[in-house]
């Protein structure tokens, strides 16, 4: 394997299939991790020049633990690992459901900061290893909806400057923090399109504006312990409420 090499979790669907794509039109091993998502996963390697696909719930950390340990046994150039996946269901502020904070926090924060620290340990590139925390604006334009999604974010977020200070120096830890992209839960297009243009620029940000912006922090320059925000202003901004229900308060006052 000459190719450079990274694995994108929840790398199927979503933002995570333009992240996955990116690299491999860039010519790098794309490692296509999925859940549920075989399907789509194995469709989306098809159509690159080196891929693969690597399925193992993010719940399980013994199992994504054993995931990293395959990937740096086999791959002689791993140079990046983009922790995507995500869940991201709906909750209360006032009244923690137990259920989905253990599943936000698991999946969205505990598995990938074992998975960052296992692969700063074993992998292997000569150029230097890169993890990337897809967190989110919210970080910075925090509002009181999907509560236990939005604190697993923030506890992604904390391990971004900890293990930047302690990495190798040839190794680089960054944050890519997107904003409102595509349709959620059960949003229709056009709701989408008017929800996503709520950001300073008035404009919606493309999925691949943050895959762009993924493929630069694992090729770019950039100094390490740094977060880019990829939302057209959004996290500059002061909102009260998630913006798929502004949106909704829009449309009811019409």
């Amino acid at each position: 394997m000459t190719r450079p090499g990274v694995l994108v979790t929840g790398g199927a669907r979503r933002i995570g299939a333009s992240i996955s794509r990116r690299f491999g039109q860039a010519g790098w091993h794309v490692v296509i991790h999925c859940c549920h998502s075989w399907g789509d996963a194995q469709a989306l390697a098809d159509e690159l020049p080196s891929a693969e696909v690597i399925r193992c719930n993010l719940a399980d950390g013994d199992a994504a633990l054993s995931m990293i340990a395959d990937l740096a046994g086999r791959l002689e150039d791993w140079r990046a690992l983009v922790n995507s996946a995500s869940v991201f269901r709906p909750d209360d502020v006032m009244a923690l459901d137990v259920g989905i904070e253990w599943e936000a926090m698991q999946v969205n924060a505990v598995t990938p900061a074992m998975m960052s620290q296992a692969y700063l340990r074993r992998a292997r590139s000569e150029a230097g290893r890169r993890v990337i925390q897809v967190t989110d604006q919210k970080l910075a334009n925090p509002n009181p909806d999907f509560f236990s999604y939005t604190l697993s974010k923030h506890a992604l977020a904390a391990t971004i400057p900890m293990l930047a200070m302690a990495a190798d120096p040839a190794d680089r830890i960054y944050g890519l923090a997107p904003g409102a992209i595509l349709a959620s839960h059960e949003q229709s297009e056009d709701q989408a399109e008017a929800t996503h243009r709520l950001n300073l620029l008035g404009r919606r940000t493309g999925a691949e504006e943050v895959a762009d912006a993924a493929f630069f922090l694992a090729a770019g320059p950039l100094a390490s312990g740094q977060t880019l925000f990829v939302d057209s202003g959004q996290h500059l901004l002061a909102q009260p409420r998630d913006v798929m229900y502004l949106a909704e308060k829009e449309d009811s006052a019409r």
